[in-house]
């Protein structure tokens, strides 16, 4: 049986990485085999291309090729196999990420990033996403506390604000798929609302 794939959305500074491993010990208590990952990331590889989309300067469009690199690396070597023999995969941010960070953030064109998205993706898409709903200046505020802003946490309100109205349509467009977490609240307030969810769903 094909596993299931979950991700994690949400502006820098919203907490959502944090809940990763959470989740991954409660679907182990249910007996699921869990791989946890990240994008970009996961793999060798998309680690490396990783490093260069944080650190180096690049126009949009070389950033947005390099970010899909990696996710077709990471879908090949780790997500694709691990969905085959039946793990539950967990994915700090997936495609969302790049339509809100890529397309509203630095103003790549939808169609372009969806042409991507289908050639390279091959139609798959996550099972269920956590979207950690949190205004930016909150978000930011958070961020300042607890470490050195990268290329990307370095940009002004104005941006994150593109993002997070972007996470919001998208989550407009796919209801079924998301799941809100208001990420305003503490960190068991966070994790009740995510384990309500998968508790919901027999997870």
């Amino acid at each position: 049986m094909a596993g299931r794939f979950i991700t994690f959305e949400g502006i820098d500074g919203a907490g959502k990485s944090s809940h990763v491993e959470a989740v991954a010990s409660h679907l182990r208590s249910r007996g699921a085999a869990v791989v946890c990952t990240r994008e970009p990331g996961g793999t060798p590889l998309a680690e490396a291309l990783r490093a260069l989309v944080l650190e180096r300067a690049m126009d949009a469009e070389t950033e947005t090729l390099l970010v899909f690199a990696a996710r077709r690396d990471h879908l090949q070597q780790l997500i694709e196999p691990a969905l085959a023999r039946g793990a539950t995969v967990l994915c700090d941010r997936y495609t969302d990420a790049t339509f809100a960070y890529q397309g509203a953030g630095r103003g790549v064109d939808r169609s372009m990033l969806a042409a991507l998205e289908r050639w390279l993706q091959q139609g798959r898409s996550p099972d269920l996403t956590f979207w950690f709903d949190l205004e930016p200046a909150l978000a930011s505020a958070r961020r300042a506390a607890t470490r050195a802003a990268d290329r990307f946490e370095a940009e002004d309100r104005a941006f994150f604000e593109r993002v997070a109205a972007a996470y919001r349509a998208r989550m407009s467009a796919e209801p079924a798929r998301f799941v809100r977490i208001d990420a305003a609240r503490d960190r068991d307030g966070v994790w009740a609302q995510i384990r309500a969810s998968l508790e919901a769903r027999g997870w």
